[in-house]
């Protein structure tokens, strides 16, 4: 499937209340320190996504786990945006998925997840579908072609590594 089928089209716009509604847990607290606001961070994946030359898109989970790359990306340059102009920048803090848990330095959490994938990429995409795309252990498991028991004892050992990580 490419990117000007009606299909690729049809699936944006079905799920840009998604875009934002991720992009807003994501940008959970420090939103205004970026610059960037989640309709903003919806918007820009969006272009992204329809600036791919040639994409397979398989399943809504296997388009919504592609739209959680883009949005890390997008995120992490508005970050290196806001580092390059001030100097001493404060850390952008963003939360985990769901969970009332303490705040996560997002650039350290990128950096982590970027070691992470180093290690184990299979672990390091199943943390960016669940934190950057809010897909469920069950969506998750079903773009992946694994049971959710599997996808659940993968995710708390890469949500474990990683929290060993930050702590570092």
């Amino acid at each position: 499937m490419t990117v000007e089928s009606p299909g690729q089209k049809d699936l944006l716009v079905a799920h840009y209340d998604e875009f934002r509604r991720v992009a807003r847990g994501v940008l959970n607290g420090d939103a205004a320190k970026l610059q960037i606001q989640p309709t903003d961070l919806a918007h820009a994946a969006a272009i992204k996504i329809f600036d791919l030359n040639r994409i397979d898109i398989r399943s809504r989970t296997h388009f919504l786990s592609l739209s959680a790359r883009i949005m890390r990306q997008i995120l992490m340059d508005e970050l290196r945006r806001l580092r390059a102009a001030k100097r001493q920048a404060p850390p952008v803090l963003t939360q985990w998925p769901g969970e009332g848990e303490g705040a996560l330095d997002l650039e350290d959490l990128d950096a982590a997840l970027t070691k992470l994938e180093q290690i184990d990429p299979e672990r390091a995409r199943l943390v960016e579908q669940r934190f950057f795309a809010g897909l469920t252990v069950e969506e998750i498991a079903d773009v992946e072609g694994s049971s959710p028991s599997t996808v659940k004892r993968q995710w708390r050992a890469a949500r474990a590594w990683l929290i060993s990580e930050l702590e570092r």
